[in-house]
């Protein structure tokens, strides 16, 4: 969505308009520092709104954690490892709030030069998050303070300002005169003066003793807790996005149940001593099980930590894996920030904000633009195309830590042509989906033109679901699409099983047919592709096939979305126009015969699609590129499938 009207529907959201989406008030931002001023953008309107800024440098352990927030004023920092008094960070070195997220200063905590960072970015918005400033009035009185965070918080964190002081943190699971401390591993304590044995309301939280000492100046960062739609997010107004909660290690994989993918995790270890440990999708949190972790922990400076993978996403929450942090029966406390998926995010108003194409014969290393977080990507080398998917969901393909930390870090892959199972590469071979605004290309494409199109989760447009078979007739799997998706890719990531597709142009009933992405087969008719049931907007089923038990899979689900997606089926002979609702023409083209058998045809904008000759690709396939023929024309609203291409029934994915 173009930054503009971002901002414009976030303020309306802010004065009762249009609901706000999880973008509008959370962002993970990784970047690297140089030591430069420079912008980071977020599209979050700090400046109007106020909130706070979150930054650890992943590879430097003499780097503190760095809180700004617009309360104490964007011109000071607290560390959140620390007790240390509030630190003014002045001029050229300042970090300054914007309407677009916020400008870096050359403060070596938030930009030394080639360290790499991560940075969480809190609006304030009701139901939340809030942060307030007050005065202690006594250290033996307790003192009420108010709030506007428009609901009771979930989590709530008070630091001393201008003195040491401890970050005392309640959370809902401690009850009324529980606390832990950011900055220490110790357990949880009971203690009831800190409190006042009083439960914070939607209104005003209460205060004593430590941090309530008389002329101390406090800020206090409040986390909202949201519960069965009472979130008020999203497109339709009834969704969370944020919950805190606790749940008790079973000794081997605990499942916790938020009602939404997590893309953020903090969680503590209460009953027994345990740093907090920060756990956030664009770094590493993973719905693929068995990949690495990778975390960081508020309570000290330590280097990003590559290890055991300690959380495992899922559409509905995550699972918590024992050994890493917890073992078998201890206690822990948890907050989530809901993924960017289908049902909390509006749809894009453009193919640009959620679908990139680059070509390029750039070096390994070399850096490209797509202009937002890819969460899908398909590599074709043009001269020998093996076409390699790759998902951040799947790797690590976000991790730029020391090669000391990620040694014998690997990439998981699949290739579209082939029914191999999914297969591991070296660390940087096939590139990093490095940031949130493009890639890196990797050391097996490094040198050879290469087309690379990435896509980024959106309501109606595209979404990624991992899931384990279970080996019965019929599984149904959840996702997030927001729609139901009109064509899906499935395939398992530890069998060597062909890609199992569904299209809804296969047929009148779509869902008793299939096709395979790796050959040329026709559609064929099976029960036990999707059990003859139809994929709704919260769900798709799959049968027998894509279902063995206990075999991982990944499915990637497509859909219509006006003005920038299109799925749709067509009866070509002589030359047929294929309307899709653009108003410039294809940018991307899919085609596959269904009638009979025939290749997977694709054609893209930045290799040609004109008037002439136009370049193609096979997904099934990995032959050269073919520069010497016009199968396709351009067309304003879609693309003109030309004579020369054989006559017959087929199904066609375009995005403009």
């Amino acid at each position: 969505m173009a930054t503009k009207k971002k901002m414009l529907e976030a303020a309306a959201g802010s004065a009762g308009g249009d609901p706000l989406d999880i973008t509008d008030v959370f962002s993970t931002q990784l970047y690297t520092g140089n030591a430069t001023a420079r912008s980071i953008t977020t599209a979050i309107d700090l400046a109007g709104e106020g909130g706070m800024v979150w930054t650890k440098s992943r590879d430097n352990a003499a780097l503190d954690h760095y809180l700004t927030d617009s309360s104490i004023g964007d011109d000071y920092y607290l560390s959140s490892n620390t007790s240390g008094v509030a630190i003014g960070s002045y001029g050229t070195s300042r970090l300054n709030f914007t309407s677009t997220g916020y400008d870096l200063g050359v403060n070596s905590g938030t930009n030394s030069n080639n360290d790499t960072f991560a940075s969480w970015t809190f609006r304030k918005a009701p139901k939340f998050f809030d942060v307030v400033t007050y005065t202690g009035d006594g250290y033996s009185s307790t003192q009420n303070i108010s709030h506007n965070l428009g609901s009771a918080p979930g989590m709530l964190v008070v630091k001393k300002t201008n003195g040491t002081g401890s970050w005392f943190t309640w959370h809902r699971g401690y009850g009324d005169n529980g606390y832990t401390i950011l900055n220490q591993p110790s357990a949880k304590s009971t203690y009831s003066a800190e409190w006042n044995d009083t439960a914070p309301t939607s209104t005003q939280f209460s205060v004593g003793v430590d941090i309530n000492t008389a002329g101390a100046t406090y800020v206090a960062y409040l986390f909202a807790h949201n519960d069965s739609g009472d979130g008020e997010f999203g497109p339709t107004g009834d969704q969370d996005i944020i919950k805190c909660g606790s749940f008790t290690d079973n000794g081997s994989s605990t499942t916790v149940d938020l009602g939404f993918e997590p893309q953020w995790l903090l969680v503590k270890r209460t009953n027994t001593t345990g740093n907090w440990a920060l756990i956030d999708n664009m770094r590493g949190l993973s719905d693929v099980d068995g990949t690495r972790g990778v975390l960081l922990q508020p309570t000290v400076s330590t280097a990003e930590i590559y290890s055991i993978q300690p959380a495992r996403s899922s559409a509905t929450g995550f699972v918590w894996k024992t050994g890493q942090i917890s073992v078998s029966g201890d206690s822990l406390i948890y907050m989530a920030i809901r993924a960017r998926d289908g049902n909390v995010v509006k749809e894009p108003d453009a193919a640009t904000d959620c679908f990139s194409v680059n070509v390029s014969a750039g070096a390994a290393g070399t850096a490209l633009t797509t202009g937002f977080p890819t969460d899908m990507q398909i590599q074709s080398k043009r001269s020998a195309p093996v076409s390699n998917v790759l998902s951040r969901n799947m790797n690590l393909m976000s991790v730029t830590i020391a090669s000391a930390i990620n040694s014998g870090l690997k990439q998981k892959y699949l290739k579209t042509a082939s029914s191999a199972q999914a297969a591991y590469s070296e660390e940087g071979q096939l590139g990093q989906l490095y940031n949130n605004t493009g890639f890196s290309i990797g050391s097996v494409n490094g040198g050879a033109s290469t087309a690379y199109y990435s896509f980024k989760r959106a309501r109606g447009f595209f979404d990624v679901v991992a899931y384990t078979g279970n080996g019965t007739a019929a599984q149904t799997i959840g996702h997030n699409l927001g729609v139901a998706p009109e064509m899906m890719w499935v395939k398992s990531r530890s069998l060597a099983n062909d890609w199992v597709v569904y299209h809804s142009g296969v047929a009148v009933d779509a869902e008793t047919d299939y096709l395979k992405l790796n050959t040329t087969s026709a559609k064929a008719d099976w029960v036990g592709a999707w059990n003859d049931t139809a994929p709704t907007s919260s769900s798709f089923t799959v049968g027998s096939t894509p279902n063995t038990n206990s075999a991982t899979y990944i499915a990637y689900l497509f859909a219509t979305l006006a003005g920038v997606s299109k799925v749709g089926s067509v009866t070509h002979s002589g030359t047929t126009n294929v309307d899709c609702g653009f108003s410039a023409g294809a940018r991307f083209v899919l085609l596959k015969r269904t009638d009979a058998t025939g290749d997977w045809y694709y054609w893209d904008s930045v290799r040609g699609i004109v008037s002439g000759n136009d370049p193609y690709l096979l997904l099934n396939s990995t032959a050269a590129e073919v520069t010497s023929t016009d199968y396709i024309d351009p067309l304003s609203s879609g693309f003109t499938i030309t004579s020369t291409f054989t006559a017959g029934d087929y199904i066609f994915y375009a995005i403009a």
